[in-house]
């Protein structure tokens, strides 16, 4: 009779343990499938953004981006509103999309986040669009890094802008970055020296399933699962400017 009660016991303990792991797995799935969905939210919040800004800068009758710069480019990165403050030295932070050039076209957005150390005569917290080209493959694959400071190995420069600043000029010739801002504020200007970009794979793998390192190596690998509306259009977006490479 002892016998059988032990073993009664240890099948109801076995029994709840058994129910313990299937609750705990249950809640931490639906954490991720939470987790995921948040994600994919701010994921189209950012791209919708950024597709604001590449219109913005892209329709001023004198001030926008040179078209024979963007049709020559290997990828372009939007960071809009990032938050640059504070008196004399703060910060700056911020999310963005990174698309490169897939044959005539353009990648599905790579998900980014922008940090780093500011200097310059600033007052107050201001937010500021960045636009960013990168010209050749050598600065394409420092997108790669776990972290991708400027002022490193790969040059950059404040880009040319309207119909007056052609292609040819120095920064545009040699320089592996150009970069373009907008901002309301106290302050305006290019200079992101000390800035440095490191990849969200928290949002690049809700999105789909895949770290940024994979996707910018293998950028049309991305479009093929099921990806919200927003985020398949941001590509057309950019082409409509940036067009066919030259």
């Amino acid at each position: 009779m002892h016998r059988d009660s032990v073993r009664k016991l240890r099948s109801v303990h076995l029994s709840l343990l058994i129910t313990l792991l299937i609750i705990a797995l249950a809640m931490i799935t639906f954490g991720q499938k939470q987790g995921d969905e948040h994600e994919i939210a701010k994921a189209r919040k950012q791209v919708t953004e950024a597709s604001d800004v590449i219109r913005d800068m892209m329709t001023k009758p004198d001030a926008f981006i040179p078209h024979d710069l963007l049709e020559k480019a290997d990828a372009i990165a939007v960071f809009p509103g990032v938050v640059k403050g504070a008196f004399i030295v703060g910060a700056r932070g911020g999310d963005g999309i990174v698309v490169r050039r897939v044959g005539n076209g353009w990648s599905m957005p790579v998900f980014y986040n922008i940090g780093g150390a500011s200097f310059g005569p600033q007052i107050g917290v201001k937010k500021t669009d960045y636009i960013m080209l990168f010209m050749n493959d050598g600065a394409v694959q420092h997108l790669q890094d776990d972290k991708f400071e400027f002022g490193g190995d790969v040059s950059f420069a404040a880009g040319p802008v309207g119909r007056t600043a052609g292609a040819g000029t120095d920064a545009s010739l040699h320089a592996g970055i150009l970069t373009w801002s907008r901002s309301e504020g106290a302050f305006v200007g290019a200079s992101i020296k000390g800035a440095a970009i490191t990849p969200d794979n928290d949002r690049n793998i809700a999105v789909y399933g895949m770290k940024a390192r994979e996707l910018i190596n293998s950028p049309t690998t991305a479009s093929r699962g099921p990806i919200p509306m927003e985020i398949k259009d941001f590509p057309r977006t950019v082409g409509q400017y940036a067009g066919l490479r030259r």
